[in-house]
């Protein structure tokens, strides 16, 4: 009877999950507004069918058509499946957003299949829901909705990805972290996981030996992980010659190096406030939840005294990979051959660990980085692939601690223990989905996509009957914007290129009237 009102129960909130991510999709796809940074992002396949190669407008490179360009932090993976997209007369926003909204059904479907080797069903539910819970939409730097055209939700899906496969074809697990880090340049923080994940995947042995197999290992994957930014290079050098890959390659090393902000330096506990912020549950309850997962883990990995089952008792859901061991307490006398618990399950120790060291890596990197802002659209490619799978041990964690036995001093608080775990981690989720779903049906509080184009609908049209190639935004914002869809080439107003250039921005015009205005925006004459 309990079996059958827990699949009752899996049945219903999985229901209620798909319609939440329907609506939140939907919401992104077709109303919020069209900003900034996807704007400058769309420049490159909409130059790409233009004849113009894998070019940006250079909007922040000087203004003028730019190769490669090393501020366009989105990458191929996402931006030339948008070409294709945009190849069949689609309309240029919505079809450009489609790529990262099947990336993003894509990083779903990955967690569930994770969240279920882990946890079982309920595992799975948790892992799926726990991305929507995270609210990337209200940072100065935003994801707005799964559907912006940015990389991060792509590099996450094919990190997960990765990490399924990784157990029995490393090779292409390397190929879709290589992929991750060509759909986002940070994907590289990943790579401290994929070690912990494939040294635990290694054959038991004594340290030493290990590291030396799990090496060897390695190199295949790596390989493979360098194989497509390798292709992208060698595209760029054969491209632009020698010298101009030179400068190519140093712009995208102070790029990397300055993060491309000019800020006054912010600190570890402003980022990490900042992310414990960027929920749809109170920051309290975010730190809450941490606690007692890392508590719930750690007791139900260490073994009681009398419990001959340890992390056994972590029971895997039906058929999974990650171990059959049954979830019935077994109390039999401790056996010296009995490999320790670190070493029974590998692949759920690969995950755990691998998911923690690389949730830890983003997270530490943007915490530490005192010259970047308080976006947390900087770790959140780990977020979204790592913290899922941690929510997912926790469940698991907290399952084995109701079902353990032995020899415990207090059963009762070990109950105690996952009772809550389960509680607040459930409340977490089911807040946060809620909370995000709830936020699509308030009235906006800016320009939807339908006002935005109704806005720009004159400019474009001007536009168009002026043969108008290049306009220049003043300022950065919602102007780059603006220009973007009236279909022109988006430069900078400061920038020497566009001295001679009309200007398309919110203020009045410094010398005379608008050339065309509508709604807040004008099209000044050049200077």
């Amino acid at each position: 009877m309990t079996r059958r009102l827990s699949g009752i129960a899996f049945w219903i909130l999985l229901g209620l999950l798909l319609v939440a991510n329907a609506i939140v999709m939907w919401h992104s796809l077709t109303a919020l507004r069209f900003w900034e940074d996807e704007a400058f992002n769309l420049t490159v396949p909409r130059n790409l069918l233009a004849g113009l190669g894998y070019t940006s407008d250079g909007t922040l490179s000087g203004s003028t058509l730019t190769p490669f360009d090393p501020r366009i932090s989105t990458g191929p993976v996402v931006l030339l499946p948008v070409a294709g997209v945009l190849a069949f007369g689609v309309d240029p926003v919505i079809g450009a957003r489609l790529v990262p909204l099947a990336y993003w059904v894509l990083l779903l479907v990955g967690l569930g299949v994770l969240g279920r080797r882990i946890a079982g069903p309920f595992g799975a539910l948790i892992a799926v829901a726990l991305p929507l819970a995270f609210n990337t939409a209200d940072s100065v730097s935003p994801i707005q909705g799964p559907a912006d055209l940015l990389g991060e939700i792509a590099a996450a899906a094919l990190i997960v990805w990765a990490l399924i496969v990784l157990p029995r074809r490393a090779w292409l697990a390397g190929l879709l972290l290589g992929l991750a880090v060509q759909a986002k340049l940070i994907a590289l923080l990943a790579l401290p996981a994929f070690a912990v994940a494939l040294f635990l995947l290694t054959p038991a042995a004594p340290f030493w030996p290990r590291l030396v197999a799990a090496l060897r290992r390695s190199v295949v994957p790596l390989v493979f992980v360098a194989a497509p930014t390798v292709l992208m290079e060698l595209i760029a050098l054969a491209s632009m010659g020698f010298t101009g890959y030179v400068r190519h390659v140093r712009a995208l090393g102070g790029f990397l190096l300055s993060g491309g902000q000019h800020i006054e330096p912010t600190t570890v506990p402003q980022k990490l406030g900042t992310l414990a912020g960027s929920w749809f549950v109170p920051w309290w309850l975010v730190a809450v939840a941490v606690v007692l997962a890392t508590i719930a883990v750690v007791w139900a990995a260490v073994p009681a005294r009398g419990d001959a089952v340890g992390i056994r008792t972590l029971s895997p859901s039906k058929g999974s990979e990650l171990g059959r061991a049954s979830s019935a307490p077994v109390a039999v006398v401790s056996d010296p051959q009995r490999p320790r618990w670190w070493g029974r399950d590998p692949q759920l120790l690969a995950l755990g660990f691998g998911s923690a060291v690389g949730l830890l890596a983003f997270v530490g990197w943007w915490a530490q980085a005192a010259q970047l802002p308080l976006w947390v659209r900087h770790p959140a490619v780990g977020v979204f692939a790592f913290a899922p799978i941690v929510a997912a041990i926790a469940v698991r964690a907290a399952a084995a601690l109701w079902r353990r036995r032995g020899n415990m001093v207090a059963p009762a608080l070990t109950r105690v223990v996952a009772v809550a775990v389960a509680a607040v981690v459930a409340v977490m989720v089911a807040g946060g989905v809620v909370g995000d779903t709830v936020r699509t049906a308030q009235p906006p509080t800016t320009q939807t996509l339908a006002q935005q184009r109704a806005e720009i609908a004159p400019l474009a049209a001007w536009v168009r009957e002026n043969d108008v190639q290049w306009l220049a935004a003043k300022p950065w914002g919602w102007p780059v914007s603006a220009v973007v869809l009236t279909g022109a080439h988006v430069g900078l107003f400061d920038a020497p290129a566009m001295q001679h250039t009309r200007t398309l921005t919110p203020e009045p015009c410094a010398d005379g009237a608008p050339l065309v205005a509508s709604g807040g925006a004008n099209i000044c004459p050049a200077r």
